[in-house]
């Protein structure tokens, strides 16, 4: 019983050395599988055995050693002086994160503006324009931020998110524009080799780290912080839109126009609803909470 044991301790958590080897025997198996056409050959499934083998391996090794390193990296930010005013001032770490959001932001206005240049789209220029707005829309919560501090005078912080929630309304019709536009060309964007995988890594963390932070910053009662996670998530939306034109792109050279008109224009219309419903819902929020400040200080006068 305990020769067993040994033996599957050994096959699950073998040396580093081994699993590198074996990375490396997979990866270039499978590569070669798929450019030689041998997917039914009998080499193709003991390629794939010793690949399930390897991914299975490397995932319980990640599972047991990435939590131990990203504690003691944690760690190490805490020591830091600044690193430690980042995990521990909301406000500083929004600030910090806000300026990021702001130059990924002009970056996708760099990229679209070079690709209208390239390939003649208008539409690259009409996603320009959408991302410009809401660099401005970032721009105008880091003014804010320099100016006054998160939470210390909330009738100010709802009219900036009141003036951020009308100018995501508006956009709207930007975004609706380049919809239509990858309707009309039929055309969308297109990464080259591992490009997409990236880019498709990026959408998704970005995504789901704005739903995230919409739910986490809900307890802190800021309307601006809650209006920077709200452009940060119509922003992420953008990049799916675009992920999945690429995608189809890419991979749906069997796939019908038709069909990917459908597509496009449901995941379009789908994402169009969140950022109106989003835009809506602060307006009328910040409307009402406006109103009941200025009510509080007619009665105390």
């Amino acid at each position: 019983m305990k020769d067993w044991k040994k033996l599957g301790k050994k096959l699950l958590f073998p040396p580093l050395w081994l699993m590198i080897i074996l990375t490396l025997l997979s990866a270039s198996g499978l590569v070669a599988v798929f450019l030689k056409g041998w997917e039914e050959s009998p080499i193709a499934y003991v390629i794939y055995v010793l690949a399930f083998y390897t991914l299975g391996v490397v995932c319980i090794y990640c599972s047991m050693v990435l939590p131990r390193q990203y504690r003691a990296i944690k760690q190490k930010i805490y020591d830091t002086k600044y690193g430690n005013r980042f995990m521990t001032d909301v406000a500083f770490k929004n600030h910090v994160t806000l300026y990021v959001s702001l130059g990924i932001n002009l970056l996708y206005v760099g990229v679209n503006v070079l690709s209208y240049f390239l390939y003649g789209s208008i539409w690259f220029t009409i996603l320009a324009v959408y991302y410009t707005i809401l660099a401005v829309m970032r721009f105008l919560l880091l003014r804010y931020f320099r100016a006054k501090q998160v939470g210390g005078d909330l009738i100010s912080e709802w009219r900036r998110a009141r003036v951020c929630a009308i100018i995501l309304l508006l956009i709207n019709f930007v975004l609706s524009g380049a919809v239509l536009m990858i309707l009309y060309q039929n055309r969308g964007f297109e990464y080259h080799g591992m490009m997409i995988y990236v880019m498709a890594m990026y959408a998704f963390y970005v995504t789901t780290h704005s739903v995230v932070d919409i739910v986490k910053y809900r307890k802190y009662n800021s309307p601006v912080l809650t209006t920077a996670k709200i452009i940060s998530l119509a922003a992420a939306m953008v990049s799916m839109l675009s992920l999945e034109t690429a995608m189809l792109s890419q991979f749906g050279t069997e796939t019908t126009v038709e069909t990917k008109q459908i597509l496009i224009a449901a995941t379009g219309a789908g994402v169009s609803v969140v950022v109106i419903t989003m835009a809506v819902y602060m307006i009328v929020r910040a409307t009402k909470q406006i109103n009941k400040f200025g009510s509080l200080s007619n009665g105390q006068q």
